[in-house]
């Protein structure tokens, strides 16, 4: 990454969908996967499909929160020092635009305030034809790892 990236680390979508999105957890589960890093922002996409859609055949609020919060995570988990923090979500919300029947969604999250002790992240959910989905805010509380 230049200088001028949030992330203390170089980071790659593809090492992020092999360490960060494993089997046996809900990302995994829900098709999320990492599509794009950039100085300042990471973007997600995820299918709308069987494992994400409601009864009446659109995608799931909760599903497009479980998108929103994974790409908040683990952007915000690369704005710390991963050897000695770590981020926890402390709070979520959003407001639902319009319905998505097929096709994929784009969670971009961007940081909103980048503290020692807290992250606020806007997360923007887009379909295939960029059109707004749902906006959601994200919080999280950086956390000191305990010494083994």
């Amino acid at each position: 990454m230049s200088a001028a990236s949030i992330f203390s680390v170089s980071v790659s979508p593809q090492e992020i969908n092999e360490t960060q999105i494993v089997e046996g957890q809900m990302a995994r589960h829900l098709g999320i996967e990492m599509v794009e890093v950039g100085s300042d922002f990471m973007i997600a996409r995820m299918p709308v499909d069987h494992r994400t859609i409601q009864r009446i055949g659109i995608l799931h609020g909760g599903a497009s929160l479980a998108l929103a919060e994974t790409v908040g995570s683990i952007a915000a988990s690369y704005c710390v020092d991963r050897n000695r923090k770590y981020i926890v979500g402390q709070e979520i919300n959003a407001n639902h635009i319009r319905p998505v029947k097929e096709g994929y969604v784009y969670a971009t999250a961007t940081p909103l305030h980048l503290g020692k002790s807290s992250h606020v992240w806007d997360i923007k959910i887009r379909n295939d034809a960029e059109k707004l989905v749902c906006v959601s805010r994200f919080t999280v509380a950086v956390l000191n790892r305990q010494e083994e």
